[in-house]
């Protein structure tokens, strides 16, 4: 299989407009969430999927912060990958690089993808890095998934922790951090 990688272009955004709706049906499991009155994955009032994907336009307002990948298996869509950089992460004075979304297809899990993936997205961009998973046990392929990958692309340990995902601490975010170096 031959994996690709490649920072998605405006004009090819609509393909990862067609796999977000796939990746959030996969999260509500996880995160126990269903779809709003109007059958999208969103908390608020959003009515089509089209209204849903304008949230994605600041991915590519700000080049050189806000990277949004595609992942393409044979030349097909087979994922996303969404990399930060501060402003738009949790914690920018401790780290350079936020995994903000990750998600591959179904077909693609469980064949390496996922962590070659990984391993090029952390080669390229070396430094600090923050990823956040679901702590909880309906989340342990992709846990399982993090604690393997992240130590084999990681030049220093790994740490991980479970923190509130916001202030009001109601839901938990299982926390990795680690660094690569060159």
């Amino acid at each position: 299989m031959r994996v690709e990688v490649q920072l998605c272009s405006q004009e090819d955004k609509y393909i990862i407009n067609n796999i977000y709706p796939l990746y959030l049906h996969d999260l509500s499991e996880v995160w126990e969430r269903r779809t709003n009155r109007y059958g999208v994955f969103e908390e608020n009032e959003t009515r089509t999927l089209s209204e849903q994907n304008l949230i994605f336009d600041v991915w590519w307002e700000h080049p050189g912060v806000l990277f949004p990948y595609l992942i393409k298996v044979d030349g097909l869509p087979a994922g996303l990958a969404f990399v930060a950089t501060a402003p738009y992460m949790p914690c920018p004075d401790f780290i350079d690089y936020y995994m903000n979304e990750f998600f591959l297809l179904r077909y693609y899990r469980g064949k390496g993808i996922g962590k070659q993936v990984v391993q090029q997205l952390i080669g390229d961009m070396p430094g600090h890095w923050e990823v956040h998973t679901n702590p909880t046990e309906r989340n342990g392929r992709a846990i399982q998934f993090w604690r393997r990958t992240l130590k084999a692309c990681a030049t220093d340990e790994v740490t991980e922790e479970v923190r509130s995902r916001d202030e009001t601490g109601h839901e938990e975010m299982l926390v990795f951090q680690f660094a690569h170096r060159k």
